[in-house]
């Protein structure tokens, strides 16, 4: 009985270490934009300045997207929940670009520029039952991009730029076609 006691005592004291060192190290949120809930389309907060590098090591200013609605798409080559919204993304530019939109895709691969660009040319994705490849820009992205962003906690990560370029929304992981879909139609 006392065994039984002891072990009862100790799962019950790790328990509460374990929710207070939860509590202790959670991230806090450094901006509105870590919350995806208090940013949306009524204002938002201005877009960064930051520059990107494209597949041949141009630079790419988020500025010159002005006047655009962008969707600024955090991802990585060996990230599953990015495999599946690929295709999502393929066909959400094909549907929205003629009315002003486009899908900035930031590798943030340490592997280099030669990996993301065989990536990209080899790799077809299923989208209604074509098989395409990435039709938006896939540009580079690293830490100091992303910090300027108030830093990601995971991929995919996007961020919904309006044509003002005002950030209106993040989303944080894989969500569902509807939400984004809903999210980029709302501000065309």
């Amino acid at each position: 009985m006392r065994k039984i006691l002891l072990i009862i005592g100790t799962v019950v004291v790790l328990i509460g270490v374990t929710v207070y060192a939860d509590r202790a190290t959670r991230v806090k949120p450094r901006s509105s934009l870590d919350h995806p809930d208090r940013v949306d389309a009524s204002g938002g907060t201005p877009a960064p300045e930051a520059t990107f590098k494209d597949l041949d090591g141009k630079d790419v200013p988020l500025s010159q997207f002005k006047g655009k609605v962008v969707l600024v798409n955090f991802w990585a080559t060996w990230c599953e929940p990015c495999q599946v919204e690929i295709p999502w993304l393929i066909e959400m530019q094909q549907k929205y670009s003629p009315k002003g939109f486009t899908i900035l895709g930031v590798d943030v691969d340490d592997e280099g520029n030669n990996v993301v660009s065989a990536y990209t040319a080899k790799e077809r994705f299923n989208v209604n039952g074509q098989k395409l490849p990435m039709n938006y820009p896939i540009l580079r992205g690293n830490d100091a991009v992303a910090d300027k962003f108030g830093g990601l906690l995971g991929y995919p990560t996007s961020f919904l730029i309006s044509r003002d370029g005002r950030v209106v929304k993040k989303f944080q992981g894989l969500i569902s076609y509807a939400e984004i879909a809903n999210a980029i139609e709302s501000q065309l």
